[in-house]
């Protein structure tokens, strides 16, 4: 038999059962649909933090005050002394070490704005004008400090927050009131929505050493640090905490994270998830191909006859044997790629869903699930196909 006869017979014989082919081809389409949706899923959330991480900033290198880590008894305790701050001139200190390019100290806190008759409580940021090129913010008008005006009373709004008081859109140069303090609008950042926790949209930006006065600290709530060249990251951060060592009498109080290597650690761990998840669902898929292998013995029983009457003919027992497996290849086959277009639309309805996740499904995934499905299929046919062939033919007949 010509192999286009062969897969012309296997086919007439799958399309003559359409409720167990059916069932069937549901059952391996249900699993690639899963290994494709549940992988776009997991590389969808992949790359949604790491896109999130990336604009923070890249090349840096984050300072916070006190230890992260367990060392032991500290020994200032004894005295009666608690762990220094991070100040400014620490900051200054850590922005003379030369693998450090520049470097943006923060003080986060709530106050009340008001302006223009109007009034609400809004996230303040204090800063210098370093933190726009450090965490690629940027103005839409305006600027913000230079540094020949560092401690003059500027302040940049972001968009919406200057949208909502001057909705004529005359902001710059206006007069503002910030808790106790007078500010003048210098600058109205681009609309950037939502990032790590915090929407830019709804913030204010002043100067550092303003925003310590508003809300009477000392201390820097983080330190940003931006490295010249990404392979100078680790000297870089062991360099930063010498320093501060230093600073703080032989003090180990400070914690200072590279931020690719955080970034690298979450892309690890999501990876994996990813992985697993897609594992899950190739499980699956195994169980569609032990639905073939029982539903294709099942065919072998109920046809002993007609492979029989192929037998007497002539029919060779290789031949028997590769209908049956066309049977299984056409039934997950075409399980598989009805399994591929219900995973894409499952992905695009996911990425309709939630537009911030970028739920594309990986290309390993797509040619996985259908090389998987496939193979299943195979293996699946395998041990029917082989006893349908071994089947002796005066035996199979007398069974009519």
């Amino acid at each position: 038999m010509k192999t286009a006869d062969l897969l012309r017979f296997s086919f007439k014989t799958v399309i003559s059962h359409p409720t167990r082919s059916l069932l069937i081809m549901l059952a391996m389409a249900l699993g690639v649909a899963a290994v494709i949706i549940l992988t776009a899923l997991g590389d969808g959330a992949r790359r949604y933090v790491v896109n999130e991480f990336s604009a923070i900033g890249t090349n840096l290198v984050i300072v916070l005050p006190g230890r992260s880590e367990t060392a032991g008894s500290f020994p200032g305790a004894v005295m009666g002394q608690t762990p220094r701050d991070l100040t400014l001139e620490d900051a200054r200190w850590v922005g003379r070490l030369p693998q450090v390019h520049r470097y943006a100290p923060l003080n986060v806190g709530v106050a009340e704005l008001s302006a223009a008759g109007k009034l609400r409580e809004v996230t303040l940021m204090g800063t210098t004008a370093d933190i726009f090129p450090i965490r690629h913010m940027r103005l839409a008008q305006g600027r913000f400090l230079s540094s020949s005006s560092e401690n003059s009373a500027q302040m940049v709004l972001g968009s919406r927050i200057a949208e909502e008081f001057f909705p004529d859109g005359n902001a710059l140069g206006q007069r503002v009131r910030l808790g106790d303090r007078r500010f003048m609008v210098t600058g109205i950042m681009v609309e950037q929505g939502e990032s790590m926790g915090y929407n830019s949209d709804e913030l204010v930006i002043i100067p550092v050493q303003h925003a310590q006065t508003l809300l009477n600290t000392t201390s820097l709530f983080r330190l940003l640090v931006e490295v010249r060249q990404q392979h100078e990251i680790e000297d870089a951060r062991e360099a930063i905490r010498q320093t501060l060592i230093r600073r703080h009498n032989g003090e180990d109080d400070v914690t200072v994270i590279a931020h690719d290597a955080v970034l690298a650690t979450f892309e690890r761990i999501l990876r994996a998830l990813t992985l697993g998840v897609a594992g899950i669902a190739v499980i699956s898929l195994a169980v569609a191909g032990m639905l073939v292998m029982n539903v294709m013995l099942v065919s072998v029983s109920q046809r002993t006859a007609e492979i029989g009457l192929l037998k007497a003919i002539g029919t060779p027992a290789a031949v028997i044997r590769y209908i049956f497996l066309a049977e299984a290849i056409w039934l997950s086959l075409t399980g598989a790629c009805i399994g591929f277009i219900l995973g894409q639309t499952g992905s695009w309805l996911l990425r309709l869903a939630y537009p911030l996740l970028p739920a594309w499904p990986p290309l390993w995934a797509n040619f996985a699930g259908i090389a998987v499905a496939v193979l299943a299929g195979v293996l699946a046919g395998l041990l029917p196909a082989m006893r349908a062939a071994r089947l002796d033919p005066v035996a199979a007949l007398s069974k009519r």
